[in-house]
């Protein structure tokens, strides 16, 4: 394909990135949904799932080492791109690590020394977010599996942010399956806690733990929004927002952050439910952060 088939723009994100920029303009321009980019897929021996060209379009993820140039050259050639334009792109690109050494929250970790991030990989992790009939933030359940990447790990420590306005003390952890509470460090000039859940054994490589635990918070105020940032490899990520019938929000839409303080990325509106909830999925999340925001009809945003 000459460049004349091609806007400038995805010339030059073809040449710069990012990977992910440049694939979904490069599906936009081909003109396809990602139903039917996952069929051309399938003609040449590629099996994707939907979630994951969707992740992979907005950054949330990337096709994984085992397969990448295979898949990708796939993609090449479906999208009509040059021949390892994607792949060169892929390969140059790195995941980027959240930068958990500055601000209120390296101040804290600081105190933990070695919190075992890279010990262990997170399987499966579903966040369920409950507000009340006032619209204030009630609590969230947190449900995660993991598997021990070495022998030795014991725990998982927790990273928990609360309201802008708020202090630390307003914000807490509850164990409820498989964990109890170990070390808690607040931050005493802002809305930062980290916590240390103990497993009660200690996990050799490749065992794996199913855990449960409820962060809960006292701020009066309505809420906005909630967060999760990757900082490990999470096979699956489920956030699920449910609002109470007496209190529906006017809008709600899902948002991106590259790390904990870039500026936020609209990335999608989330119709409720017939249950006055919403919810994302990610699959393979690598880096970054995502969220879900809402307004009320009282705001003017």
């Amino acid at each position: 394909m000459t460049q004349t088939g091609r806007s400038r723009e995805l010339g030059a994100l073809l040449r710069t990135g990012p990977f992910h920029a440049a694939l979904r303009l490069a599906i936009k321009e081909r003109g396809l949904t990602l139903e039917r980019l996952r069929a051309h897929l399938r003609r040449h021996g590629v099996s994707i799932g939907l979630s994951s060209l969707s992740n992979w379009q907005h950054g949330h993820s990337r096709p994984g080492r085992a397969d990448s140039e295979h898949v990708v050259r796939a993609l090449e050639e479906v999208l009509h791109l040059p021949r390892l334009s994607l792949v060169t792109l892929l390969a140059r690109s790195t995941p980027q690590r959240l930068s958990e050494h500055i601000g209120p929250l390296g101040e804290l970790l600081s105190e933990f020394g070695e919190t075992q991030g890279e010990h262990l990989a997170v399987l499966n992790r579903y966040d369920r977010v409950v507000l009340d009939e006032h619209g204030r933030f009630g609590n969230y359940l947190c449900r995660t599996a993991i598997r021990a990447r070495r022998d030795g790990v014991d725990r998982f420590v927790v990273r928990y942010f609360g309201a802008e306005d708020s202090s630390s003390e307003s914000v807490g952890l509850v164990p409820l399956e498989n964990c109890e509470l170990g070390r808690v460090r607040r931050h005493p000039g802002s809305p930062v806690m980290v916590a240390e859940l103990l497993f009660g054994q200690t996990l050799r490589a490749g065992d794996t733990w199913v855990f449960e635990y409820r962060g809960v918070s006292s701020h009066p105020g309505r809420s906005t929004e909630f967060a999760h940032a990757f900082r490990y490899h999470e096979k699956q990520y489920v956030m699920e927002v449910r609002f109470h019938p007496e209190c529906r929000p006017a809008r709600c839409r899902s948002y991106e952050r590259g790390d904990l303080y870039s500026p936020k990325r609209i990335t999608g509106d989330l119709p409720l439910n017939d249950r006055d909830g919403v919810h994302i999925l990610v699959a393979d999340g690598t880096s970054g952060v995502v969220g879900i925001q809402w307004d009320w009809d009282s705001d003017d945003a």
